[in-house]
């Protein structure tokens, strides 16, 4: 698991983050064309685009994974500058992405709140789990 220190997690969230935008899009698209929805005329008004909730959770998902996950990939890119290759670091990395990941599926088909919350919060101590961690390799 460490033979690739940080990067590895770092470049398995950011693969996940496409697998997202590919299925974005392809819900998004067909949802759009399905109900003829003219992509100048919402340019123009600036309307809401509505589309069904299983296509809006997908996007609102993708969005997700370019909010919170920032702090991950600074946390773990400075894990790498510093030299960080703590196992215990990189578990708790991936147990941030493998967080993420379940989080995004949730949200993306079933969408049941109450347990995608707790896969936030799961995830955000991880993330704090590791902020605290290569802070103490690095700092002290």
């Amino acid at each position: 698991m460490t033979a690739y220190g940080m990067i590895a997690p770092v470049l398995a969230l950011v693969a996940w983050t496409f697998v997202m935008w590919v299925w974005m899009y392809a819900t998004r698209i067909p949802a759009m064309q399905k109900a003829k929805i003219d992509v100048n005329e919402l340019s123009r008004t600036g309307a809401k685009l509505e589309l069904p909730a299983q296509v809006t959770r997908v996007a609102d998902n993708y969005n997700h994974l370019h909010e919170q996950p920032t702090l991950f990939y600074a946390v773990a890119l400075a894990a790498l500058a510093s030299g960080v290759n703590d196992p215990i670091a990189i578990a708790i990395a991936w147990a941030y992405v493998a967080a993420r990941f379940v989080h995004s599926l949730l949200q993306a088909t079933v969408n049941v709140i109450p347990l995608r919350f707790l896969l936030f919060v799961i995830a955000s101590l991880a993330l704090l789990a590791l902020l605290v961690r290569v802070a103490e390799l690095t700092l002290l």
